[in-house]
């Protein structure tokens, strides 16, 4: 099955430059209305008073070409089919509708498709009186005894160059030597280990072997040079910089990191990590990316690009453009840090003991490590089946601090903001982090001078806040807020009592609002109570119990 969106095929390539013509933001991108087989993205502003610039190619390469065309880039991309090089009539209306006195130069890639197509409607401009010159990009260097290198990411940072110096009011000869020294100067080399999906066509199996990679895989999904055995991020980075750094030799590089479309954001990064700390890291004086610049559709891969820089092309790359595509060079420097100290966040405490207080926490701690079988058995219904196990952990880490009198029993806000740090690094789970908030805010709340169950009742309103459950959405909140608040009268037993018929009201409830029962139908959870409101239930019964 075909792996890509799209409406009519036929219609694919005149949708997507629409697409991006639409969202431009700097509104100064316009297409030429000639015939629908004719793709020209032109600048809108554009008064022929400069040189122009074009290039172009086959479509799928986004954000090239159309993404280039700007003040300070293109003048006009003409866009072929997916992979495909525009026509002759293409390019060359190209050429007559943005051409002045000044000329235009064709920036071309080497690919025998796009020599023929641009050369001739070069050719053909000429019969109209039209100045045309064109440089050919070929700086792939995966083939390194190849007479026609292909022309890959390298291309954008022609375009910059070209592009600039037509901005600066350059004559064409002077925009076309540029250009031509860009090529010169720059080399590039790709991998991947995956190719790309085209519209309508079925995935292709086997291509490249599940833990490989391609080395110089094509643009267009051609076959690689040679496959890698890896996917270890340093391994490749150090795989792709050896070749380079040979063919490029010493010297200061802005390095153009490009995305072929389908590596994560995320592995974008990381390569460029293992870049920054490559045999290449003295040398490279800009970053341009990490960036789809040059891209391959979806292709799972990247490239890297190697501009050696002189004193023109810095003042070149560096200037501002009014584009899609293009990415402001970064200056490459050291990683920063600051330095900070650590919060040692720990509650600071005294062992003390009090009779009354450990009775409750015992009974509290024994009743939930013995329903530990009962509680998975029911979370095993409506959930993941771990609720007894989640709750006999942190259990089992307070019944040991008190077994070893580790535990402030006399100072009731240290004992529940002790809990709460417990709670959350043994429970481990949003369980954990829900119950390490409603002590910690208690805690917090009674050493700021609230009674015990005004303090147990405003930990409560900020578990609500930050977990989003409320009363009624199936959860422990259903049994332990309508105890807390019969709590406040003092009455334990009461307590006991609401906490009993709150947790049974759930088994009635055919909706969970939050948690993993929210995402169980009704007919699992009919008839089934909560384990975290039985487990509240069960626990407020044995203290009502201890303080008879």
């Amino acid at each position: 099955m075909s792996r890509f969106f799209f409406n009519d095929r036929k219609q694919l390539v005149n949708d997507a430059i629409e697409g991006i013509l639409i969202s431009a933001p700097h509104g100064n991108l316009v297409k030429l209305d000639i015939d629908p087989a004719i793709r020209v993205v032109a600048r809108g502003d554009w008064d022929k008073s400069r040189v122009a610039v074009i290039s172009g190619g086959g479509s799928g390469h986004e954000p090239a070409h159309a993404g280039f065309v700007g003040k300070g880039m293109l003048t006009a991309a003409v866009c072929g089919d997916l992979f495909a090089s525009p026509s002759v009539d293409a390019v060359l209306n190209a050429i007559v509708a943005v051409t002045g006195d000044h000329g235009c130069l064709l920036i071309v890639k080497n690919y025998t498709g796009d020599r023929l197509n641009f050369g001739l409607a070069a050719e053909k401009a000429k019969r109209y009186g039209l100045k045309v010159e064109m440089v050919i990009v070929a700086d792939d260097i995966a083939l390194p005894d190849n007479k026609q290198p292909r022309g890959i990411a390298g291309t954008a940072l022609v375009h910059k160059i070209a592009g600039y110096a037509a901005e600066q009011g350059k004559s064409l000869a002077e925009v076309r030597d540029s250009a031509q020294q860009a090529c010169e100067n720059i080399w590039s080399l790709g991998v991947a280990m995956q190719t790309c999906n085209l519209p309508g066509s079925d995935d292709e199996e086997g291509r490249i072997k599940e833990g490989h990679v391609e080395l110089g895989l094509g643009i267009h999904g051609e076959p690689g040079a040679s496959v890698v055995d890896t996917h270890n991020s340093k391994e490749i980075i150090d795989t792709l910089v050896k070749p380079l750094k040979e063919k490029a030799g010493e010297g200061k590089f802005a390095v153009l990191i490009n995305n072929l479309g389908g590596v994560s954001a995320l592995e974008m990064a990381l390569l460029t990590k293992e870049l920054a700390d490559s045999a290449l890291k003295d040398n490279i004086a800009y970053l341009i990316g990490p960036a789809p610049l040059v891209s391959s559709l979806d292709m799972k891969g990247f490239s890297l690009s190697l501009l050696q820089l002189n004193d023109a092309f810095e003042k070149a790359i560096n200037a501002p453009v009014e584009t899609i595509g293009w990415q402001k060079p970064v200056a490459f420097a050291p990683l920063r840090t600051l330095s900070h100290t650590a919060i040692q966040d720990r509650v600071e405490f005294t062992p003390s003991g009090n009779a009354e207080v450990a009775a409750i926490v015992a009974a509290a701690t024994q009743t939930l490590l013995a329903l530990e079988n009962r509680l998975n058995a029911l979370d095993a219904k409506v959930g993941d089946g771990d609720t007894g196990s989640t709750f006999a952990l942190g259990a089992r880490e307070i019944a040991q601090l008190l077994e070893q009198k580790q535990l402030p029993l006399n100072d009731v806000s240290q004992l529940l903001l002790l809990i709460g740090e417990r709670l959350a690094t043994v429970m481990g789970g949003s369980s954990g982090v829900l119950m390490s908030i409603f002590f910690t805010a208690a805690g917090q709340k009674m050493h700021d001078g609230e009674s015990l169950p005004e303090a147990l009742l405003s930990g409560l309103a900020q578990m609500k806040q930050y977990g989003g459950a409320d009363l009624g959405d199936r959860t422990l909140i259903d049994a332990l807020q309508p105890a807390l608040e019969a709590l406040q009268n003092g009455d334990i037993q009461a307590a006991a009592q609401a906490a009993k018929k709150g947790a049974e009201d759930t088994a009635g409830m055919q909706k969970a609002g939050a948690g993993r029962s929210s995402y169980v139908n009704k007919e699992n959870l009919e008839g089934v109570t909560d384990p975290g409101a039985v487990a509240v239930a069960e626990v407020f019964a044995a203290v009502a119990k201890a303080k008879r």
